[in-house]
């Protein structure tokens, strides 16, 4: 019988706007739905009833070494202005070892609500990381 594994999280792609970027780390593809507790008055148990409410998505966060000349993630925060707003499908694509998608998140109509510098440090030997976080209206997850 033949084992089956996990795969690993560590070969993934990122594209947005139809670019592809390279990324050290996403977090925040989570969605959950919010319970509403209900009783009517007349009701013969003495608890609450739990429904179905409002879908709820976290931000999504990508984090990425600084390259000299690369402002991207601050020219995105530019373009937010009141009521003015890039929105962006940013696709995240977990990879198997043959360089296949085996799941696909599609964060939609995102844009940038933060973006984040490095923490600087005299005796640091680490690379400079930048990080934006995006709030956005949904995420579409495919299962290759």
């Amino acid at each position: 019988m033949q084992q089956v594994y996990p795969l690993p999280v560590f070969y993934f792609e990122v594209t947005w706007g139809g670019e592809r970027n390279s990324f050290s780390e996403v977090s925040g593809l989570t969605q959950e739905i919010q319970a509403i507790e209900y009783r009517h008055g007349d009701s013969p148990e003495f608890s609450t009833m739990k429904m179905p409410g409002l879908r709820k998505y976290s931000n999504v966060t990508l984090k990425r070494g600084i390259v000299k000349s690369d402002n991207d993630f601050m020219k995105w925060l530019t373009t937010v202005k009141l009521n003015q707003i890039e929105r962006r499908t940013v696709t995240i694509i977990l990879k198997d070892e043959d360089q296949n998608p085996v799941m696909v998140w599609k964060v939609l109509k995102a844009f940038p609500v933060k973006v984040e510098g490095p923490q600087l440090k005299s005796s640091g030997n680490e690379v400079a990381i930048e990080a934006i976080e995006l709030a956005h209206e949904g995420i579409e997850v495919q299962n290759e």
